[in-house]
């Protein structure tokens, strides 16, 4: 494999109509489940590292991995039950999600579970989201991040929902502790609406993580495109106009395809992040929105094959 990616894999229950009536799908997700099956469908090398549950939603998510051709070597089973989350779309809205599950088998990682030596054929390690608020798997992931980020390349999506943040001081306090191990931050608006106070631009915020360790921090803005900073420049590119369904996993989608293109380009390397073309940073957020559209216009977190894409045209 060639990035390994690390936390929660859940059940997202879809609404639709039956009969009449609202109605739930049961889907595979989590964002961090989410962004290894985008990069394993854009033909990257993929490994999951997270526990999953024995009961039958366990299975589900096992078998979705097996399906995207994602590495299980660093999957390990858990008794435990899954975690749930159910999701509601409004036309024209963010959807809504609401999780469900107390002491659940993707919580449970620590530091014990982690591979040991770490595979050195793995180029970037990606991790974020609900993983990082709920222990002992926040604590494990922060030791492994540690540990590896001297030699591999950190990519860090914090996938916001403050419903599940119980202490907000406190996470803005593992913030800046986590900040120091990342090379790339990927942000949404509704992250940096949280993560803000009123003193503070956006560009001001941003150049502040900077100097706290990214190389780049990159920020999605739904419909109006997506930024990429460095410590000297910024580049907007504007995503292309497409039937949106939905933008459940669009995010996630995002991430997988900038991952995927620096991958490509060669550039996911920490020596050449701290010091990339800007044309190889535009190629990877041009590449990485035609993926999210893509995933817009089809329901829940089903992002694009390469030859799904690459079948694609598109207008902007």
């Amino acid at each position: 494999m060639k990035i390994l990616v690390a936390g929660e894999a859940i059940i997202d229950f879809l609404p639709t109509k039956h009969d009449g009536e609202l109605a739930f799908i049961p889907k595979p997700g989590g964002s961090p489940l989410n962004v290894a099956v985008g990069l394993s469908r854009l033909g990257v090398p993929t490994g999951f590292l997270g526990k999953i549950s024995k009961d039958p939603f366990g299975q589900l998510l096992y078998a979705h991995l097996v399906q995207n051709q994602i590495d299980t070597k660093f999957v390990i089973e858990d008794p435990r039950p899954s975690a749930l989350a159910f999701v509601f779309v409004e036309p024209g809205g963010e959807p809504q999600f609401y999780f469900y599950g107390l002491e659940t088998a993707d919580m449970f990682l620590t530091p014990a579970d982690l591979p040991h030596p770490f595979p050195t054929e793995v180029d970037a390690i990606h991790f974020g989201s609900l993983a990082i608020v709920r222990d002992p798997i926040a604590t494990a992931l922060l030791h492994l991040v540690k540990q590896v980020h001297s030699s591999c390349v950190v990519s860090f999506d914090p996938n916001i929902r403050p419903s599940q943040i119980p202490d907000r001081p406190r996470y803005l306090q593992r913030w800046g502790e986590w900040l120091q191990f990342v090379d790339i931050l990927k942000l949404s608006q509704s992250d940096i609406t949280y993560l803000r106070s009123d003193e503070n631009s956006v560009e001001e915020l941003v150049h502040q993580w900077l100097k706290m360790g990214p190389s780049l921090v990159v920020v999605t803005q739904g419909a109006q495109g997506a930024l990429a900073f460095t410590s000297s420049e910024i580049i907007h590119v504007k995503p292309p106009k497409v039937r949106v369904v939905d933008t459940v996993g669009a995010g996630d989608a995002f991430t997988a395809g900038f991952l995927a293109k620096l991958f490509y380009l060669g550039c996911l390397k920490k020596e050449f992040l701290r010091k990339i073309e800007l044309n190889n940073l535009r190629q990877a957020l041009e590449f990485a929105t035609k993926v999210a559209a893509f995933t817009c216009t089809r329901k829940g977190a089903d992002p694009p094959w390469l030859a799904e894409l690459e079948n694609t045209q598109y207008s902007t």
